[in-house]
Order: C-alpha cells, then sequence, then structure tokens
C-alpha cells in the first residue's frame, strides 16, 4: 500500500514539475511576443496611435479619423458581444485588412507572426486584459437568398429601428440626431454615409452584419444583437447594400479618404528610419516591392 503511495505522490509531484516547466515556457513565449511587438509597434504604429498607445501620436492631430486610443480597451470592430473586449482574431482582421477610408491602412508589410506579436503587445496598454475575458464570438448565419421582398423589409425596419434619425431618411449619415454626436473620448464623430462604399469594417454582407450585431464601442452606433432577429438584420444588410450606390472618391492608386495621408505617414516614417528599412519604402524595390503589391491587391477587392 506503502509503495503505492509513494508511486502516486511520485507521479504527482513530476506532473507538477511539468506543469510548472510547461508555463514558464508559455509564460517566457508570451513576453518574448511582446517584446516583439513593441518594436514593431513602436517602428510602424507609434506615429498615430502614441508611445503609450493612447492614440497621441505626432501626426495624430492631422487626422480626421482620430487613432484608437488602445488604453481604455474598447474596440470598434469585433466580433464579440457589445461592451466586450476583443479577440485576438478581431484585432488581427484589422490591423491585417485596415479600415477603409482611414489612415489605418492594411499592414501586410509585416508577417503573420509579427502582426500577431503586435496583438499581444497591444493588449499590454489597457488593464481590462488581465481582468476579463473577450465575450464569445457573434455567430454569422448562413447569408439568405436576397430579394426584392427582403430589401423592402429592410427598408422597414431601417425606419422601425430608428436608424433615420442619425443615419437619415435616405442613407447620407444627415438624420436630424447626427449634428453633436460624441465618441468615447468627446471627440465629434459623424454617422456614415451609408450610400458610399467601401464600408469601414469590410467589404462582404457578413461585415455589416457583424456590425449590427456587435455594434461600434466607443461610438454612438449601438448593438441590435437583442433588439432585432438574424432575419430583420439581414434584411437590414441588403437593405443597406440596396442603397450604397456610390463609390468614395478615389486618390493615388485607387486609395479613398485618409488612405492616401495613412500612406505619407509611412513614407515620413520610413524617411525618419522608423520602419526599419521595411513597408512601403522598404527593402526589395521600394514602393512596388512585393508587400506594396500584396497590400494594393487586398484593398482593390474590398
Amino acid at each position: 500500500m506503502r509503495t503505492i503511495e509513494r508511486v502516486l505522490s511520485c507521479v504527482f509531484a513530476l506532473g507538477v514539475l511539468v506543469s510548472l516547466y510547461l508555463a514558464d515556457n508559455v509564460s517566457r513565449a508570451a513576453e518574448a511576443d511582446i517584446a516583439v511587438g513593441e518594436k514593431i509597434y513602436r517602428e510602424n504604429c507609434a506615429a498615430c496611435h502614441g508611445e503609450r498607445g493612447d492614440g497621441k501620436g505626432p501626426e495624430a492631430g492631422r487626422l480626421g479619423n482620430k487613432p484608437r486610443d488602445f488604453t481604455a480597451g474598447i474596440y470598434k470592430f469585433r466580433s464579440t458581444p457589445s461592451g466586450s473586449l476583443p479577440l485576438s482574431e478581431d484585432i488581427l482582421r484589422t490591423i491585417s485588412k485596415g479600415v477603409r477610408g482611414t489612415s489605418m491602412l492594411a499592414q501586410l508589410h509585416l508577417s503573420q507572426e509579427e502582426r500577431s506579436a503586435v496583438v499581444q503587445y497591444l493588449k499590454t496598454f489597457s488593464p481590462r486584459f488581465k481582468k476579463q475575458k473577450p465575450g464569445p464570438s457573434i455567430s454569422v448565419p448562413p447569408k439568405p437568398r436576397e430579394d426584392k421582398e427582403l430589401v423592402t423589409q429592410g427598408e422597414s425596419v431601417y425606419r422601425d429601428a430608428g436608424c433615420a434619425s442619425c443615419h437619415g431618411s435616405d442613407g447620407k449619415g444627415d438624420g436630424p440626431s447626427a449634428e453633436g454626436l460624441k465618441d468615447y473620448w468627446s471627440f465629434p464623430i459623424g454617422p456614415t454615409d451609408l450610400t458610399l462604399k467601401p464600408f469601414k469594417s469590410g467589404p462582404d454582407p457578413e461585415d455589416l452584419y457583424r456590425t449590427l450585431s456587435t455594434g461600434l464601442d466607443g461610438t454612438p452606433m449601438p448593438s441590435y444583437a437583442d433588439s432585432l432577429t438574424p432575419k430583420e438584420r439581414w434584411s437590414l444588410v441588403f437593405y443597406i447594400l440596396s442603397i450604397a450606390t456610390h463609390e468614395r472618391p478615389r486618390g493615388m492608386m485607387g486609395l479613398v479618404g485618409e488612405e492616401t495621408q495613412g500612406m505619407m505617414i509611412d513614407m515620413r516614417a520610413a524617411m525618419a528610419g522608423m520602419m526599419g528599412g521595411r513597408g512601403m519604402m522598404g527593402k526589395g524595390g521600394g514602393m512596388m516591392d512585393r508587400d506594396m503589391k500584396e497590400m494594393m491587391k487586398d484593398m482593390k477587392g474590398r
């Protein structure tokens, strides 16, 4: 009996040692990712988002769309419920695809591993990530077949849900409540002109459905997950797509809105040596290197 007890004790002790060893390795790996992410952040992100992640970088004052303040732990584009922290994949998606019409360009000059390291570093700016866990991802049901009846229903939902109060009766962002709107940081913010493409959240119907379901935290745009059924949300998606009949004016290389400013910021950062010889003016052929070509291909497809 004592022999069995000794064996079990040894097995238990060995298990504890292995667990501690693995936990230590995981901790060291996480610290290494954060260290890598910090370096990349300082070279690629701090110009707008600031060294402290507070959105007060030296370029921030030039921009109408204010850079994200990471210290609050509030993220617009998520797959999680309103008020919840984003998943790592949500932050990675924004870094990888950018935010159309803003200076936040797709960071495809960074590798997948580098972008993931930046995600881990961004989390260190807000204590929320230590105290809370992200909410569950909101599922996007299969897209229904579009038809006139669904679009007509969406028009009724648009009216009954009060969308017109901010976005206007025609979706042009000129509703009676549009003037004077502010975001979480008290910056003036205007409702999106829904007649213009591309949308900030992405080009696909699923992107719009996700936005209607999660809301845009930090802005007056609420979540409709509780007030509208999935079918009603899909009908609203198709109605919005039906009125999005105009393209935003495009500048050089097909960029829209403040994307041009984002490119200029990246150029200035590169020339100042902040990007370590990478990115849009980096090695391998300058602005037309492989990374730049991939980024432009992605942007044209959105």
